[in-house]
């Protein structure tokens, strides 16, 4: 299974059968590296509805007829712009062909707004753990620190966490690394920071003082194999 990352909270995930993007916020991101116009997704997992994680959703899912998988509110406004979508709520898990999906608690906000500048509220915002080929990884999404996270740390052997760290909108480098902790993931990779001034953040530093398992500051681009 190949991981990377791609600027605010984009991550995609390669199996051996499916690619797999993870709120691909391209457009309008300074931090990408993608091409909202060629990259390939069989399958697109959304966190929440905010416009900074929806991204190119609706444009890469229609030119590659990916399934849009995202919470119950966000899906049923996305599926009436044309996608095709599996809706689900927190503590729902299922099964798809491509690996296992359950969204978690993330405490935050969630509205599209679209291109007329009308905002849709798009239901409670998630985490996603999502396993595939004996890995689990599990996507935070944008969230401050709750105790729940020991709970999941404790409930699910996690091989890689994607944590926000930007602050502000999010739980900040000192959260994160109590998050981290509780997570107790074997490899730990900061997201939702230096997007944009007010979540500038240093992601090194944090990656460096992740205990238990490791911390890996990625440059947009950059993955490794799981």
């Amino acid at each position: 299974m190949q991981v990377s990352f791609h600027g605010q909270s984009a991550v995609q995930i390669k199996t051996s059968n499916h690619t797999i993007l993870i709120d691909p916020f391209i457009t309008g991101n300074d931090k990408s590296d993608l091409d909202a116009g060629k990259v390939d997704a069989d399958v697109i997992l959304l966190t929440h509805g905010h416009n900074d994680h929806v991204g190119d959703t609706i444009s890469i899912a229609k030119r590659n007829e990916a399934l849009v998988v995202a919470p119950n509110e966000l899906a049923n406004y996305l599926a009436s712009r044309g996608l095709n979508t599996h809706p689900m709520h927190i503590g729902g898990a299922h099964t798809f062909e491509f690996g296992k999906v359950k969204l978690t608690q993330a405490f935050h906000g969630s509205a599209f707004v679209d291109e007329d500048g009308v905002s849709h509220y798009t239901g409670m915002p998630a985490g996603i753990l999502f396993s595939a080929e004996g890995k689990t990884i599990y996507h935070v999404g944008d969230t401050g620190l709750f105790s729940d996270l020991k709970l999941i740390g404790e409930r699910n052997n996690i091989d890689l966490a994607f944590i926000p760290i930007g602050d502000n909108f999010t739980m900040g480098p000192e959260d994160a690394l109590v998050a981290a902790e509780w997570i107790k993931a074997k490899t730990v990779v900061p997201i939702h920071y230096n997007t944009f001034p007010l979540i500038e953040q240093d992601g090194d530093a944090f990656a460096e003082k992740v205990t238990p398992g490791k911390g890996i500051a990625l440059k947009p681009g950059e993955g490794f194999e799981l």
